[in-house]
């Protein structure tokens, strides 16, 4: 049992009231408190950050603890261990002496143990004639016997709360997973939406994420993540009814449709009339040449420039560009492009679809107008498999419309030809 008289520090060292507080605080142990000082030690190592001791503070404890002859610790015992510096700095892992009473220290301003000094400041046992401890002068671990329940009310708070931020932790990684598939799901189904407004409030969102997280600022952002997946979810959710719903509605004309075989109307796609180009859509596959710096002639007879002046492109019938590149009207709202917003519109998707970055994207816009990198992009997808990075193509043209040594003309014409081509060929 501890003696309760009041120890002050041997040497220079001052007393203070702080230090008396402590001191009482750690002789304030319930009678019959036990505690093994291995699990009550393994409790403070769970509770490190709210105890404010360090990793190399813990080995220092541990080491004391070896000089603790008992695997239990008693309110019943004497709770004070008096190994020398030598020994202590071997059992501490060969730490010098100076950082062994720099740690030494920290576990005494923490609490977890207090001194109590010889007369001559020196740590050493003085035994009755049975052999009994009469009194023992070095360190004491009443303190942190008299703190076990704290200590282990606080190393289960810190763990439940790491288990907690590791579950948070889960939920915005799957949360992040479930979006980002999501939106390139709708965009690659050509899903009407503002997906470009999603993308970016989504990555708002993850630009709030600390790299120190915790339980509270996880919180408001996991919230923020689960709305949007949920409305995504609710958009492709509404889609997919309306489109079995347009499909119902589809069998039931393909049914009337049916009784009057001999309709020309029902295997030929109608022509459009507009700067005197088809308005008909063909397969998309055909490789093209490269656009090579020669003028092209229209059907209806009128020449295009390769360019007006340089960097500045020569703009081309919205007609001229479905008719060349049909497959970019999947992508427009409703599944159609019926004005230059629309194809504009869908060129983003597009964009977004091939991998082609938001700022290169931006640059082909300001160096060729808004239309007319549009209309590269509309190319683009219906060229297919035949440009390897849709990215790296786009800002070429780029650089060679900045020159003005690039021209749509040549470039929509051979993919007409080539449109053609197939047509003609699956005619025959």
């Amino acid at each position: 049992m501890e003696s309760e008289y009041v120890t002050t520090p041997f040497g220079r060292r001052p007393m203070s009231l702080a230090m008396l507080l402590k001191q009482r605080r750690g002789e304030a142990i319930e009678a019959g408190t036990t505690r093994n000082k291995w699990k009550l030690f393994r409790s403070v190592c769970e509770a490190r950050a709210g105890l404010d001791v360090t990793d190399r503070a813990l080995t220092v404890l541990d080491a004391l603890l070896t000089f603790f002859p008992d695997d239990e610790l008693s309110s019943e015992k004497a709770l004070v261990v008096f190994p020398s510096n030598a020994q202590l700095s071997l059992r501490a892992r060969g730490m010098a002496a100076a950082t062994l009473r720099r740690h030494l220290a920290v576990l005494v301003e923490a609490g977890l143990i207090s001194r109590k000094d010889s007369p001559n400041g020196k740590r050493y046992v003085r035994r009755g004639r049975e052999g009994g401890i009469d009194e023992a002068y070095g360190f004491s671990l009443a303190p942190l016997l008299a703190r076990a329940v704290e200590i282990e009310t606080m190393a289960a708070r810190i763990a439940a709360d790491r288990q907690m931020l590791r579950g948070m932790k889960e939920r915005v990684t799957i949360c992040r997973r479930d979006i980002a598939k999501l939106i390139s799901a709708a965009v690659w189904e050509a899903v009407p939406g503002d997906w470009e407004r999603m993308s970016s409030i989504y990555q708002a969102i993850l630009q709030r994420i600390p790299r120190a997280a915790t339980i509270e600022n996880l919180a408001p952002i996991i919230e923020d993540l689960e709305t949007i997946r949920q409305g995504i979810v609710n958009l492709l959710e509404l889609h997919e009814k309306m489109q079995m719903t347009s499909a119902n509605e589809s069998q039931i004309g393909r049914h009337i449709q049916n009784s009057h075989p001999e309709s020309i109307s029902e295997s030929e796609p109608g022509l459009e009339t507009g700067e005197g180009l088809s308005g008909d859509c063909g397969p998309r596959k055909e490789p093209e040449r490269e656009p090579v710096e020669t003028p092209g002639n229209g059907r209806d007879g009128s020449s295009f420039s390769i360019r007006t002046s340089v960097g500045k492109l020569k703009s081309f019938p919205l007609s001229m560009v479905l008719q060349a590149c049909p497959d970019i009207a999947d992508y427009g709202p409703g599944g159609s492009i019926g004005s230059w917003r629309d194809l504009i519109t869908a060129a983003v998707i597009v964009r977004s679809m091939l991998g082609v970055s938001p700022s290169t994207y931006e640059e082909a816009a300001s160096v060729m107008g808004p239309e007319n990198a549009a209309t590269v992009m509309a190319c683009i997808l219906q060229r297919g498999g035949c440009i390897h990075s849709a990215g790296a193509y786009l800002r070429d043209l780029t650089r060679r419309a900045r020159r003005g040594e690039f021209a749509l003309s040549p470039m929509l014409m051979a993919l007409s030809r080539a449109k053609s081509l197939l047509t003609s060929g699956a005619g025959t």
